[in-house]
């Protein structure tokens, strides 16, 4: 599916605009947001609210980045490197006993 989603580079730089540039991403295919949303248990209308929430931003961010592929395509379509999407995983994710920061 060829999206018409774009954001800059700039303004993704930030790990909240990381996040909610794939959040935009998401939403712009039915069917990849729908199976975020079943996967989360998130409804569609507690989505604006979630945005707010970090924890809902690292489960968003864990979706992405536990299939290769659908990263790939996002930093295909959004134009964000992979570097920048890695950073703003790790910004939203807890820390694991193999990163030191425990």
């Amino acid at each position: 599916m060829q999206s018409n989603f774009k954001t800059s580079k700039q303004q993704a730089a930030d790990p909240h605009e990381t996040a909610i540039a794939v959040l935009g991403w998401l939403a712009d295919d039915p069917d990849m947001f729908g199976r975020f949303l079943a996967l989360t248990g998130v409804a569609p209308g507690q989505v604006r609210n979630a945005v707010n929430d970090p924890g809902f931003l690292a489960g968003l961010m864990d979706f992405l980045m536990n299939h290769e592929p659908t990263a790939m395509a996002f930093c295909a379509a959004s134009g964000i490197s992979p570097e920048t999407v890695t950073a703003a995983w790790r910004h939203f994710s807890s820390p694991g006993l193999d990163s030191g920061e425990y």
